[in-house]
């Protein structure tokens, strides 16, 4: 009988631990084949289909190819409590050769990403594919850690727990190593609407 009951309530818990609790969200799927988004010193543009965000990111350095790298990104729905997105844009282009910092407007969260190549600085221009959620608010943002850890290496950024979403980067560029470190700014977002129209 014990067995029974526990056949009976452990998907329930399962079921409601993975919508109210911090879990783990992998694997990802990054696409069809693992296969990149873009080829070396060329333009992409990625967009998570409709009410998804960016959860992962991974890249690839490769020196004899214009200090260019290869991307690519996972994406998962955002939690139920946020609804449906309302409203989906690009944010402001961010300039090869130089550092920025730049959040998704509006109180959005990131949903893609759009890149140029310049041979002429041996780097990438960037735009922030973002979407708004109602009018939730961000709170208990923070930075993570440098991607890739050093310059020239390899990266693989993924969120490791739910309710948490990426709302932006800061960015360092190395003229020496023609390379960038990405820090994703990640934050929770309310359950409710609030009044701040641009966090």
């Amino acid at each position: 009988m014990d067995l029974i009951l526990l056949c009976v309530f452990l998907p329930l818990v399962t079921v409601a631990w993975g919508q109210y609790g911090d879990y783990y969200y992998g694997p990802y799927n990054y696409g069809d084949n693992d296969e990149w988004v873009n080829v070396y010193r060329q333009g992409f543009n990625f967009q998570c289909p409709h009410g998804q965000v960016i959860v992962a990111v991974r890249s690839i350095f490769n020196k004899k190819e214009g200090s260019d790298r290869l991307w690519n990104y996972a994406c998962m729905p955002a939690a139920q409590s946020l609804g449906e997105p309302t409203e989906c844009w690009w944010e402001e282009i961010n300039r090869a050769g130089t550092q920025w910092y730049q959040t998704c407007s509006n109180n959005g969260l990131v949903a893609g990403f759009q890149s140029q190549y310049f041979p002429s600085v041996l780097d990438r221009e960037w735009q922030f594919y973002c979407c708004r959620y109602s009018r939730r608010c961000p709170y208990s943002c923070w930075l993570t850690s440098e991607y890739p850890g050093h310059y020239g290496e390899d990266m693989d950024m993924m969120m490791y727990t739910y309710d948490y979403y990426i709302r932006g980067a800061t960015t360092t560029f190395s003229a020496v190593d023609r390379d960038r470190q990405w820090k994703f700014i990640v934050c929770r977002m309310t359950d409710y609407d609030c009044p701040f129209q641009n966090v």
